[in-house]
């Protein structure tokens, strides 16, 4: 056996060791040995030769099962690869399978996948975070050195800091949606998780770039994401939110956040009052824009085309009331409800356009603090990781672990989050940077930095 085959199967054992996290959805482990033992048999210095890395359950891959955490796409096979697949393994990686999320990235816990929670590895009693909350607990559990999510309202970034990982959410067209089954439309980016920021930067490096198939992506040019991280953030004027700060910050959090700033200063960054003024209404409008690109997107899985269908149905409309209700879950039904609703002819402009409006408005927020600063930090998370069961019955406070990470999805800029502490209890911390849109070599500077400091 050659040197990639031994290391994916070193990756494949400690999946194996670790079930109970339940971070996989889909061990690929036939695919995998055979596409390492090609490498291989190739050779060859890609700058991710023989890497094993792990998907998201909603990133389709050629002859790979994809359910995006849902009942209704159980058995679904892809015929094609997403975009980053194919650029991933175009630079040697070994793809080892799936990992567990929530029912189509809806969620904050990844409790709402139809096959299971996930388990922290700090603490299995706890969440590792949501939706994208199996690619974050395998990386921190070293199951994998890298994993792919997908962040919508902050599902990279706040399962990284819940298991104490690097996430990043590159600006909105950064990097090609092609192959990524859509929650909504105008928020949904894929990234990665890592152990490190360098490593960040290099899954950037490999997966950004225009894509003809995908009308949102962009056609700058990608720079050098690795050849930013200098260490050098002298004179880097770092904005802090104060007022998003005032209610509902754990103690441990808001005491690592101010550690953190003075890390920060140490490097020679400046630290500025900003003011985010509509981000107070950044929640209330993610849930109207999100819940209605949703149930366009999910009306597709009707029964009809793939994906779970209903036995015996007596008519058409039966077939497509009975293969929706018993195929998706509670979230998501919740969702498609208030989504249908917003969009329906007497509430749109009352709720959906209003909710445009006020986007714009929080866009406008950070466009004018990046007028004064270089980059905002926000604690990633308001909490650090609750007990499994803990929110699950109420979806109002669930919802709200998202607070500090919506915006950035709503404006479309790029964000990270780095590990900054543990709490008394030993659970990890995440610090949120966030950078004006397609300035994701400042927010990584700074974020490596800051690593290698702290």
């Amino acid at each position: 056996m050659g040197a990639i085959v031994d290391r994916t199967n070193e990756a494949l054992a400690r999946i194996a060791d670790r079930e109970d996290l339940s971070a996989f959805q889909h061990v690929a482990t036939d695919r995998a040995r055979a596409r390492a033992a090609a490498l291989d048999a190739a050779g060859g210095h890609g700058p991710l030769h023989g890497v094993p890395i792990a998907l998201k359950d909603n990133i389709v891959a050629r002859d790979l099962p994809t359910s995006a955490g849902s009942r209704i796409l159980e058995g679904y096979v892809s015929p094609f690869d997403a975009t980053v697949v194919e650029r991933l393994e175009a630079a040697g990686a070994v793809i080892v399978g799936t990992t567990r999320c929530d029912e189509f990235a809806m969620g904050s816990s990844t409790e709402n996948c139809a096959y299971g929670p996930v388990k922290n590895p700090w603490d299995v009693t706890r969440t590792p975070g949501g939706s994208s909350g199996g690619s974050a607990s395998a990386v921190a559990a070293g199951l994998v050195p890298i994993a792919f999510g997908s962040d919508t309202g902050g599902s990279i970034r706040q399962p990284a800091a819940l298991t104490g990982v690097v996430g990043v959410k590159p600006t909105y067209g950064r990097v090609s949606r092609y192959g990524l089954i859509a929650f909504a439309s105008s928020l949904d980016q894929i990234g990665p998780f890592t152990k490190t920021t360098r490593e960040a930067a290099q899954m950037l490096d490999v997966i950004s770039g225009h894509d003809p198939r995908d009308a949102t992506s962009s056609t700058r040019p990608v720079p050098s994401f690795t050849g930013a991280l200098t260490g050098d953030v002298k004179g880097l004027r770092i904005g802090v939110a104060r007022h998003l700060l005032a209610d509902g910050v754990d103690p441990e959090v808001r005491k690592a956040f101010d550690a953190s700033l003075d890390v920060a200063r140490s490097l020679g960054a400046t630290i500025h009052e900003v003011a985010l003024p509509h981000t107070q209404y950044a929640i209330a409008v993610y849930y109207l824009v999100a819940t209605a690109e949703a149930s366009a997107n999910l009306a597709r899985f009707d029964g009809v085309r793939y994906g779970h269908r209903a036995e015996s149905p007596s008519s058409l409309a039966a077939l497509y009331e009975r293969s929706r209700s018993e195929g998706f879950g509670p979230e998501v039904k919740r969702r498609i409800l208030l989504g249908t609703y917003v969009l329906s002819a007497g509430y749109y402009d009352a709720y959906y356009r209003k909710a445009q409006q006020v986007r714009a408005l929080i866009t406008r927020d950070y466009t004018t603090a990046f007028d004064s600063v270089d980059l905002i930090a926000l604690p990633t998370s308001p909490v650090p990781a609750f007990k499994l069961g803990e929110r699950v019955n109420d979806p109002l406070q669930m919802y709200l672990a998202d607070i500090f990470t919506v915006g950035a999805n709503l404006a479309g800029i790029p964000g990270i989050s780095v590990p900054c502490g543990f709490t008394s209890e030993k659970l990890p911390i995440g610090l949120q940077f966030l950078a004006r849109a397609w300035d994701e070599e400042t927010m990584l500077r700074m974020a490596d930095a800051f690593e290698r400091r702290s």
